[in-house]
């Protein structure tokens, strides 16, 4: 190891490493003048060597060093290290340093002089400075961000907390606390739901991840009914807070119950009324065509005229009722606990329609359809009016009808489209009303409740239906659906 040194030092003298060295590098005598100043030590603080040299290094009114630095006192123990001090820059500025001080002997252990090098700490220093005063400002800023989001939280009507990763509640607004009392620090789980652990539906997860969501829960202290908006916060890509805020439900859920029971009750109605009406409806048909059978014979022209309009009466009221058991029986069938083959199903009502499809001599091509938990009648009911509504209306300029179908999530669109002569736009909602019949359903039975039983099947699965126009003519019928979970 020797040998290789000498080698080293032989081919790259001192002089050459000390002017390499990445740090600021000089050399003081007995009597502080400086002897030697390296290339670095140029550089930091913008005196050449030749300016420096043989002067006192008092020149460089380093702080807290003064006239003495207390590189000679016997007190101060040597080497000194990682010091910070500062000097005078050519330029007249203060540079920042760190320095270490040690002193100079020579081969009989006499103290010749002192060495020190020293580092520029002043862009460090500046970035320090700098960092502060953004973290301050950040700091300040958040602060206010906080205090605004409590201003408006307080000034809310609706019960709002904020709570932790830990369910810590560490805010509560105003009309929370007007409910609740003072809650903070206690878990959210405790003091709203009154749960030993932590909640089985608990959102926080998922809120973390910055999803919003949203739930409906009774509170047992209040004896209200509440849908509850967890929301990230902040809104960041890393969100480490939730937001709660409560909405009163109550009365909406009172007054839906009472809408759901208004409707049970109006169904059975309609329900009964059509069943008991529809009872003497067969006999009354069955005797008129009996008349006409038997004694067809010994009636005059207005006779006969007057059985068939009986006849004909008979039949269109029959399929009225028919059609209110249909749209009374939607909504009180249970869901299915499987997934229903939607496809099928459209392909056994089309085989009912066979004899119009044969008739108007339609084709009608029924794309995969993507399944759904939906009860089958109810998904015939649905694809009977829609496919029996183009092929009265629409087959008859353009036979080409088709059945889409999409899924995105849990919602499920079904589309009928034809490309007769389409519907004009100020008609289109109305259709789906019961009794309303189109301007171009002249000459054509019908009951006017098809598309109102349609609707009604949308509705109650959390949907809606309306009609679009089909590139290059016609009327495209859509009904969308939420597939039920429960």
């Amino acid at each position: 190891m020797k040998k290789a040194l000498h080698r080293l030092l032989a081919d790259y003298p001192l002089e050459t490493l000390l002017q390499t060295l990445p740090t600021g590098l000089f050399l003081v005598d007995t009597e502080m003048r400086i002897v030697y100043w390296n290339t670095e030590a140029e550089r930091i603080t913008g005196f050449p060597a030749s300016e420096v040299v043989g002067r006192h290094c008092s020149f460089l009114e380093g702080i807290p060093c003064g006239i003495r630095c207390g590189l000679f006192h016997d007190q101060i123990q040597k080497p000194v290290v990682g010091v910070n001090c500062s000097i005078r820059h050519k330029n007249g500025n203060r540079i920042e340093l760190s320095k270490n001080v040690d002193l100079l002997k020579n081969r009989q252990g006499r103290v010749v002089g002192g060495i020190e090098a020293f580092i520029d700490l002043s862009r460090q220093k500046q970035l320090e400075n700098s960092l502060r005063s953004a973290v301050e400002k950040r700091t300040e800023e958040l602060e206010l961000e906080k205090a605004s989001l409590r201003s408006v939280l307080d000034g809310m009507i609706d019960p709002a907390y904020i709570c932790d990763r830990n369910y810590q509640i560490t805010f509560t607004n105003q009309a929370m606390r007007d409910i609740l009392g003072p809650i903070e620090g206690l878990t959210c789980f405790q003091v709203l739901h009154q749960n030993d652990q932590v909640c089985e539906n608990c959102p926080l997860a998922q809120v973390l991840a910055g999803e919003v969501l949203h739930q409906e829960r009774f509170l047992s202290k209040t004896k209200r009914t509440y849908e509850i908006i967890h929301s990230p916060l902040p809104t960041a890509a890393s969100p480490t807070h939730k937001l709660g805020v409560f909405r009163d439900i109550t009365e909406r859920k009172e007054a839906e119950l009472r809408l759901r029971q208004a409707n049970r009750e109006l169904d059975s109605f309609v329900s009964t009324v059509s069943h008991d009406l529809r009872s003497p409806l067969t006999p009354l048909i069955g005797f008129a065509e009996l008349l006409e059978e038997r004694n067809q014979g010994d009636l005059d022209e207005i006779g006969r005229e007057c059985l068939i309009e009986i006849k004909k009466t008979g039949h269109r009221m029959k399929a009225l009722l028919e059609d209110l058991l249909v749209l009374a029986r939607v909504g009180q069938l249970r869901n299915p606990e499987k997934m229903v083959d939607v496809t099928l199903a459209a392909e056994d009502v089309l085989l009912e329609l066979a004899d119009k499809v044969l008739e108007r001599r339609a084709k009608v091509d029924i794309a995969p359809l993507p399944k759904i938990r939906l009860p089958e009648p109810l998904l015939s009911d649905l694809f009977r009016n829609l496919l029996g509504n183009a092929l009265k209306y629409a087959a008859g300029s353009d036979p080409h009808i088709e059945l889409r179908g999409e899924r995105q999530g849990r919602r499920v669109r079904y589309l009928v489209i034809d490309h007769g002569p389409g519907i004009p736009e100020d008609e289109r909602e109305g259709l789906f009303e019961p009794f309303a019949r189109g301007s171009n359903s002249s000459g054509q039975s019908g009951t006017g409740i098809g598309l109102a039983t349609v609707a009604k099947i949308a509705r109650i699965y959390q949907g809606s239906a309306w009609i679009e126009s089909t590139s290059g003519g016609g009327a495209t019928f859509i009904v969308e659906l939420t597939d039920p979970t429960d």
